[in-house]
């Protein structure tokens, strides 16, 4: 809204992108630093109990007890506020990333308010996980259609880009490629979110990735492997909003957590991470640079077939972990919570640098 009224006045100073980029992110931390602790005596003095703490993680979250949750609420609102006021209002792929964000932030805060209101501490306390996959799909065809309508004539329609220029024709199929980048990174995303300040940590990494994916793919040359999507270029407030808003909510959100981010917090940033990644046509590039976030999410996949596996033909459920997600099995070797984080947050660094790599070489 901003940028078009200035440059309808002939003012250019919000025409960069990446202005766009610095004015969203200053605006989106602010919104953090100044709200933050009202929200978090709001959402106290509304939850009373805060989140009912699951009775499948390990006894050493019990001191968690009485956190308030759905900070994810204010994450929502500090990315929307500046998105709006300072991308281009005609171009659709900002409100594409916009409209996935809300999407799955409306799935969380109903999962939140399941959990909240009935402070079961049983692991299926919100929505059941058939009934999410279901609505991720809905929302998975309707973002997947918009973002193919966004592709220049130049790109084949319901297309893969691989590595290397190698460009993969899906047909149909697309719809599927798309249910597992989206819905995937949502659900990665959100089993993630275990300990204090983890995803944060995690999230932001991917988010320089594919900030670097922007830019290569709005500048002709600077990447050769990149393919020019001018149209992109609508996501560079989006993007800034989006770092200020889960830098901002880091000061809250570490050790010890003063609010949880909640299911509309993880769910709402993994849609919109895949989403994102779908529009500048860099989904395996996110996928490499999210692999600390897939590797959480298969330690879970693992944990549940093998112990459903193992229990139909010995009759007896066994287990690859000692617990899932992946760093739970760690608390339960004796890592403090902290040096888990800690680590898992170099290794994302290192992941994130090889998606750097390939996204410049490949």
């Amino acid at each position: 809204m901003l940028t078009d009224f200035f440059l309808s006045r002939g003012v250019t100073f919000f025409a960069s992108g990446w202005m766009q980029f610095a004015a969203a992110f200053g605006l989106a931390f602010v919104i953090m630093m100044l709200f933050g602790r009202p929200f978090i005596s709001v959402m106290r003095q509304w939850q009373k109990k805060g989140q009912p703490i699951s009775e499948n993680v390990p006894k050493s979250h019990r001191e968690k007890t009485g956190t308030p949750t759905m900070g994810g609420i204010l994450i929502v609102l500090a990315i929307l506020i500046p998105s709006v006021l300072f991308m281009p209002v005609n171009n659709p792929t900002g409100w594409i990333a916009l409209l996935s964000l809300v999407l799955f932030a409306m799935l969380g805060f109903a999962d939140d308010y399941k959990k909240v209101t009935s402070q079961s501490k049983k692991a299926s306390n919100g929505l059941s996980p058939r009934l999410r996959l279901i609505i991720e799909g809905v929302f998975v065809v309707i973002l997947a259609y918009l973002i193919n309508q966004t592709m220049p004539p130049y790109i084949p329609e319901l297309s893969l880009a691989l590595p290397f220029g190698i460009i993969l024709p899906l047909g149909i199929f697309y719809y599927v490629f798309a249910y597992f980048v989206i819905c995937g990174a949502a659900n990665a995303t959100n089993i993630t979110d275990g300990l204090d300040g983890m995803l944060a940590k995690l999230y932001l990494p991917v988010l320089i990735v594919l900030v670097v994916a922007l830019y290569g793919a709005t500048r002709i040359g600077f990447m050769d492997t990149v393919m020019f999507l001018p149209a992109a270029s609508g996501l560079y407030a989006v993007l800034g909003a989006a770092f200020g808003a889960v830098l901002g909510f880091l000061w809250y959100n570490s050790k010890p957590a003063a609010i949880f981010m909640g299911d509309v917090g993880s769910l709402a940033l993994g849609g919109f991470m895949g989403t994102v990644a779908m529009l500048l046509k860099s989904e395996i590039i996110m996928g490499i640079a999210a692999a600390m976030m897939v590797l959480i999410l298969l330690s879970s996949f693992i944990q549940t077939m093998f112990f459903k596996a193992s229990r139909k033909i010995t009759g007896t459920g066994r287990r690859v972990f000692l617990r899932a997600p992946l760093h739970h099995h760690f608390e339960e070797l004796g890592w403090t919570e902290t040096k888990i984080v800690e680590r898992f947050f170099i290794i994302s660094i290192l992941f994130s640098g090889l998606a750097l790599v390939l996204l410049k070489f490949a």
